[in-house]
């Protein structure tokens, strides 16, 4: 990263970590119970969303450590473009598992019929498992160009980490860049883009769906459009200004600043996508302040009078809304 202002950059690794982690774990902990007692695709491709924000956030303080220490690499050299290759694979696993979902939706809404008869939770496993091998395989440009030395001469210090590219080095480095601008950010934009176009409007027109549930999927598309294009967006523009005038742009840190943002926003997304992590949430801060548990309001009307019959039925109620939730693409 070039010349990062000092405490901008350290300010938003630490926002972002402090904010990102336990919200990401606790994330990983809903989805990971409920894929348990019953996998569905989307909450697949979430958990891996998931996975791949944490595996971001973990590797974090090395970046933290080097603004810390005024951009200087004091630690073994091998993790330089170990971390770095983490970090900019996981941004781009992030536009790709975001368009996953956006297909699921899509789908769910488009062709309900259809969808419900091939939802199958392996086909999103499947999905995962090609997104994380195409993602590795393209961002491992990132661990190898540090070590590219054709000319033999001596390598520059190594007191650095990522910048500071040989002419040799950013030959290949920028049409690279290019590249992954073109494969990992664009088309996955056109992609997420028609989906949640379509979805929200074959979803306005949908009368058998609550105006507040409507206006939430609407809401949830909406936002993930304008993160995946405000997160990942200026950072992939960089790529073309780099290619066109053969080196990175100044401002290039500013945009990855921005991509690391992701990784906080994420579970906003998740908590409005699943009921599982919005119950779980609550659950949690009922328990941190000591608030009784939530009854059925139903219930709590009838008091003495309802009867034993009357609990089961409202609870068999209950799990059947919630049954009909984890169905729709949109929760």
């Amino acid at each position: 990263m070039q010349h990062c202002d000092y405490y901008l950059c350290l300010t938003v690794y630490i926002v972002t970590f402090i904010t990102g982690f336990p919200a990401n774990v606790l994330a990983f902990y809903t989805l990971s119970r409920k894929i348990w007692r019953k996998p569905a695709p989307i909450d697949i491709l979430l958990l891996n969303l998931i996975i791949s924000d944490l595996l971001f956030l973990i590797f974090l303080p090395f970046k933290m450590q080097e603004v810390a220490n005024n951009m200087v690499w004091n630690i073994h050299y091998f993790l330089c473009p170990l971390s770095g290759f983490v970090f900019y694979m996981t941004i781009y696993n992030s536009t790709f598992f975001l368009t996953a979902v956006s297909v699921e939706r899509y789908l769910g809404v488009a062709f309900p019929i259809q969808h419900s008869l091939w939802r199958r939770p392996i086909y999103a496993v499947f999905a995962s498992i090609f997104i994380w091998v195409f993602s590795i395989l393209h961002l491992s440009i990132v661990y190898i160009v540090p070590f590219y030395n054709p000319s033999g001469m001596v390598p520059p210090s190594r007191n650095v980490c990522y910048e500071g590219f040989t002419n040799a080095q950013l030959e290949i480095l920028l049409p690279v860049r290019l590249e992954l601008c073109i494969v990992l950010f664009c088309v996955p934009l056109l992609i997420c883009s028609f989906c949640y176009i379509n979805f929200i409007r074959i979803l306005s027109r949908l009368p058998n769906i609550g105006r507040r549930r409507k206006l939430r999927a609407i809401g949830l598309a909406l936002g993930t459009l304008l993160v995946f294009v405000l997160c990942f967006g200026p950072y992939n523009v960089s790529h073309v200004v780099g290619f066109i005038t053969k080196s990175s742009p100044a401002w290039r840190d500013k945009a990855l600043l921005l991509s690391t943002f992701n990784a906080c926003l994420d579970p906003i997304l998740f908590y409005f996508t699943s009921a599982a992590v919005r119950n779980t949430l609550a659950a949690m801060v009922r328990g941190i302040w000591g608030l009784p548990k939530q009854h059925n309001s139903r219930v709590v009307r009838k008091g003495k009078h309802c009867n034993q019959t009357c609990v089961h039925r409202d609870r068999i109620k209950q799990t059947n809304s919630r049954q009909t939730e984890d169905k729709l693409p949109f929760v």
